[in-house]
């Protein structure tokens, strides 16, 4: 039952609750999702992340077209700068 509900809501493009795995953790979302209205909803800027869906690491150009789906698991690997200054030789 739950199954067609799903394929309804889907051919008629009306919103569901669907359940998505977000860096390890189960959450409940809102479909449609993009990756990029993800991101958004993370505070996160798409110009400082990876993302991973279900093992396929995206183009940062597909953030706002790739459909998140029920039961995806997403990785998101943020860039942190810093590290070391460059070492002065005397």
């Amino acid at each position: 039952m739950i199954f067609h509900d799903f394929l309804i809501h889907k051919q008629y493009g009306l919103s569901f609750i669907m359940h998505i795995i977000v860096n390890g953790e189960s959450q409940e979302r809102n479909h449609p999702l993009t990756v990029d209205n993800l991101l958004e909803s993370l505070n996160l800027r798409s110009e400082r992340v990876a993302v991973e869906v279900n093992l396929k690491i995206l183009d940062r150009c597909e953030f706002q077209t790739w459909n998140l789906e029920e039961g995806d698991t997403v990785e998101i690997v943020s860039f942190i700068g810093g590290g070391s200054p460059p070492q002065r030789y005397k």
